[in-house]
């Protein structure tokens, strides 16, 4: 025989013999892959516990400043008509009324002694008139003590009346009823003690 013939039945016979052999097993299952390693987890920083909170004493309220405080006087009875002169009784009301009140003030910014003076006369007299008593209410609470420098005087002659009085035959009746227009103011401003 031929030897290509003889090579094709030996290669068809090993084909064969290997067929007739074992079956083929079938090809194993693949391993099942490794379980996923849990993702790396960064540790959280855990916040610090708040301190506890000390309980306070509660701050004792501060007092409210004082509101300054205002000494009015309006006085008819300081001086006589026509007069810049204080009288006895003038000087006790000023006492009463302006000096001690001042007392009850821790400290005194300013004082205005405001003169006025009623109708009768001219406006030029008049106004200087009402400037003379302011100074003497001021010459007398300085002379008790009060610091010159926190005192303004101020004259208004007849300008601000209180109380109008139509003209009357008898003049000493009209100077009667104008008697409240005759009179001086005295404010003090200062912080109550």
């Amino acid at each position: 025989m031929n030897a290509q013939k003889l090579v094709l039945i030996a290669a068809a016979l090993a084909f064969v013999g290997a067929c007739a052999t074992e079956p083929e097993k079938p090809a194993p299952k693949p391993a099942p892959p490794p379980p996923p390693k849990p993702a790396a987890v960064e540790p959280r920083a855990v916040p610090a516990p708040a301190p506890a909170v000390q309980p306070q004493a509660k701050p004792e309220p501060k007092p409210e400043p004082r509101k300054p405080a205002v000494v009015n006087l309006a006085s008819t009875e300081l001086f006589e008509f026509n007069k810049a002169v204080l009288t006895a009784d003038a000087r006790k009301k000023l006492d009463e009324e302006v000096i001690a009140k001042m007392r009850g003030l821790s400290d005194v910014r300013a004082i205005t002694v405001s003169g006025h003076a009623d109708r009768l006369g001219s406006a030029q007299y008049n106004q200087r008139l009402s400037e003379r008593r302011a100074a003497a209410v001021r010459a007398y609470i300085v002379s008790k003590g009060v610091d010159a420098a926190k005192v303004q005087t101020a004259g208004f002659g007849n300008t601000q009346p209180v109380k109008s009085c139509p003209d009357q035959k008898d003049r000493k009746t009209l100077i009667e009823c104008l008697t409240p227009n005759r009179r001086v103011v005295v404010e003090v401003q200062g912080t109550p003690r």
